[in-house]
């Protein structure tokens, strides 16, 4: 099969993994690379940037890691210019950076809320505000959002922010689809499920008792399949996305679930 993003660069936003295994930016970015795109691996954690990075260089790919907080306008707009300065263009501008705190409106603090709003969906403002223009002269390019079922449907914890962060994220995505179509730039959403990754353990054993095995049998049970997914089941999302095989894909919500929200629908 021909690299399916062969001759593309992709910048990778959240690019490293919080934990040991397999996060979904950093499976994005290591299969985008498997596919033939060359690698910008961004993490605020530039150690994590740079595992993702040594794992595609390990591979024979082409990739390089940047440091940066993306919830700040002048660091993205750093990371964006040195991108365009190593590989000359952005085709893949893919957003998965999030993060996730527990509680609903009256257990959440401001702060809280406000902490969760910038990562997860003032980053993406910031990223679509300084990329699109760069797209914009290439005269094509490919976004890839990553929201989540709970932006449309409730997921057994209660996370106010979280959930009305990723619901965001929906109407940012259509609206630029839609926007920035004539000029063949394409924007779409990923909604994935519930997913054992790393991200998941920490912020979200405390509402299963502390107790991680039983977060992940619970969870497990949740999904029809009789499993969660992992990040491997985004990333080949990510990628079809991505790829010229959805040319004339834009502004869709791409579940990807296992069927749990055909449970609750």
């Amino acid at each position: 099969m021909a690299a399916r993003v062969g001759g593309k660069v992709a910048l990778v936003i959240g690019a490293g993994s919080v934990g040991p295994g397999w996060g979904n930016g950093k499976a994005a970015a290591v299969l985008y690379a498997r596919e033939g795109a060359r690698v910008m691996a961004v993490d605020r954690n530039r150690e994590a940037a740079e595992e993702t990075r040594g794992i595609i260089a390990g591979e024979g790919g082409d990739a390089a890691a940047f440091a940066a907080d993306v919830s700040k306008g002048a660091e993205v707009e750093a990371l964006v210019r040195a991108t365009l300065e190593r590989y000359g263009r952005i085709d893949v501008l893919h957003n998965n950076v999030g993060i996730v705190e527990v509680g609903g409106p009256v257990e959440t603090s401001e702060e809280s809320w406000d902490r969760v709003t910038a990562v997860n969906q003032r980053s993406m403002f910031l990223t679509l505000k300084h990329v699109l223009p760069a797209m914009e002269r290439q005269g094509s390019g490919a976004i890839v959002n990553i929201s989540s079922v709970a932006a449309i449907r409730g997921a057994g914890v209660h996370y106010a922010s979280y959930s009305a962060s990723k619901a965001a994220i929906l109407g940012l995505t259509r609206s630029v689809a839609l926007q920035y179509a004539p000029k063949q730039i394409r924007c779409n959403a990923i909604l994935p499920g519930l997913m054992n990754t790393p991200m998941i353990r920490e912020p979200l054993k405390d509402a299963y008792g502390g107790d991680v095995a039983k977060m992940i049998e619970t969870r497990d049970r949740q999904c029809p399949m009789g499993h969660m997914g992992d990040a491997w089941d985004v990333a080949h999302a990510a990628l079809f996305l991505a790829s010229d095989e959805a040319r004339y894909i834009t502004g869709i919500e791409l579940i990807v679930d296992g069927g749990l929200t055909l449970r609750c629908a």
